[in-house]
């Protein structure tokens, strides 16, 4: 099969790699993870704990499509788990073939991504084996990493960022031909280049996650985080938490680790965090009931923040579990602090109180991936081993449900990974030495 030839082209050295791929022909299909169209109702009626994505992700055969202009096609690797694959795995919070088929309206070019299946993932490590008319910064062979943000480019708007401009999408999820396969379809101003120290695996993690956090929390366009500013991080040890944790010691900031469980908090520590909070050993429960939040536990977490701090509170909340704690995150941020937010992973329905925003001239920033230039910064880092991977595990191909399905339930540490072409973990390491000089923190999250 031509996908065989492909993965032990890859697997040559250099310039034999890119011409045993040169002479390769494109499969004329593959292996990827979708869900189906005719399947959108499957989990009508049941909680949002109860879908179960090993129901909805099938390993099917696709078409390839074709390789359109400033687009490639890469020979994927690794990929990895984020959580707008469990949404899409779930349906909610509504059908991702909807995004496809609007999409598919905009353009010529895009009318091949509304089919009956949506090939799914956001993230990827592998190897450009096709480019499209107009491609020049990208050559066959090349080893790649790519973020997820797909975007034309044709409205003003973007050209300042990109993030701003109205047709921008998340490959993967509001595209289609996404990461979780043998091959994907990407955008060339996706591409980054691979970090050479990690595996395919590792590479494969950071992307979306990674970013997300760095214009979060770094950027102009997101908390704008300075040395000295202390910042509480929900999920601390999470595949979100955990780069934004790492962004805020190497900056100088102090970060305050929230976590759910004393091994998700020995992960803070490993990573240098020393203020750590135990919300379940803690015990605290933000909410009475489903429509009556108790503020007095807003209050509790305040004052544990500044015994903690030493009297501080924080500059900046980072914000992504939504609903659950976003009324604590409100009340907790000092007299003119930030509240930056993404994701949601508990619910989109914000409550809070007001006067504590309005009164103390606090801010609420929304924030959403990041555009080309914060994530080759973000990738930068990566490749500069300044910051470090947080896969935990990865699952073959096939056992991508059950990969899904971990993170859905919060079942995992950090990042999960999925392992495509590659065919075993480990591959794909070109700079061994600097692997070497960092192998502890490249694996304590392995190790955990």
């Amino acid at each position: 099969m031509v996908v065989d030839q492909i993965r032990a082209a890859v697997n040559q050295p250099g310039a034999e790699s890119l011409a045993a791929l040169a002479g390769l022909p494109v499969p004329e299909s593959y292996s990827g993870v979708v869900v189906r169209a005719d399947e959108v109702e499957m989990f009508d009626g049941l909680s949002t704990r109860d879908k179960d994505p090993r129901k909805s992700l099938h390993l099917q055969e696709v078409p390839t499509p074709e390789v359109g202009p400033g687009e490639a096609l890469i020979a994927v690797m690794a990929s990895a788990i984020n959580y707008n694959t469990v949404w899409t795995s779930i349906f909610e919070p509504v059908s991702t073939f909807d995004f496809l088929r609007r999409y598919a309206r905009s353009s010529e070019l895009a009318r091949k991504h509304d089919q009956p299946y949506h090939v799914v993932g956001s993230d990827l490590s592998g190897v450009v084996l096709r480019t499209g008319p107009g491609v020049s910064r990208w050559q066959i062979g090349d080893r790649v990493v790519a973020h997820c943000l797909s975007v034309e480019l044709e409205e003003p708007q973007g050209h300042d960022d990109t993030m701003m401009d109205p047709q921008q999408r998340i490959w993967g999820f509001e595209t289609n031909f996404g990461g979780l396969a043998e091959l994907a379809l990407v955008k060339s101003n996706q591409l980054m280049p691979k970090p050479e120290h990690l595996t395919w695996e590792e590479a494969a993690s950071p992307g979306l996650v990674n970013s997300t956090a760095y214009r979060q929390l770094v950027s102009h366009n997101g908390a704008n985080m300075k040395q000295g500013d202390v910042v509480l991080i929900w999920g601390a040890s999470g595949g979100l938490g955990g780069y934004a944790t790492q962004f805020a010691l190497n900056g100088g900031a102090i970060p305050v680790c929230v976590v759910s469980s004393p091994e998700k908090a020995e992960l803070c520590r490993r990573m240098g965090a020393e203020l750590i909070i135990d919300r379940t050993a803690e015990d605290y429960r933000f909410w009475k009931d489903p429509q009556t939040q108790d503020q007095s536990e807003w209050k509790r977490l305040g004052a544990r923040i500044r015994e903690l701090t030493g009297g501080d509170d924080p500059d900046i909340v980072f914000e992504h579990p939504g609903r659950e704690t976003f009324g604590a995150s409100v009340y907790v941020a000092r007299r003119g602090g930030t509240i930056v937010t993404c994701a949601s992973t508990s619910g989109y329905l914000h409550e809070f109180d007001n006067r504590y925003l309005w009164m103390n001239l606090k801010r609420i920033i929304g924030s959403h991936f990041a555009n080309y230039r914060e994530s080759w910064e973000a990738n930068r880092l990566i490749a500069r081993a300044a910051i470090h991977p947080t896969l935990s595990r990865a699952y073959p191909l096939a056992e991508t449900g059950q990969a899904a399905y971990d993170v859905h339930r919060n079942a995992h540490q950090g990042k999960v990974g999925v392992l495509c072409l590659a065919d075993g973990e480990g591959q794909g390491v070109t700079a061994p030495q600097l692997r070497a000089e960092h192998l502890t923190a490249i694996n304590r999250f392995r190790d955990a």
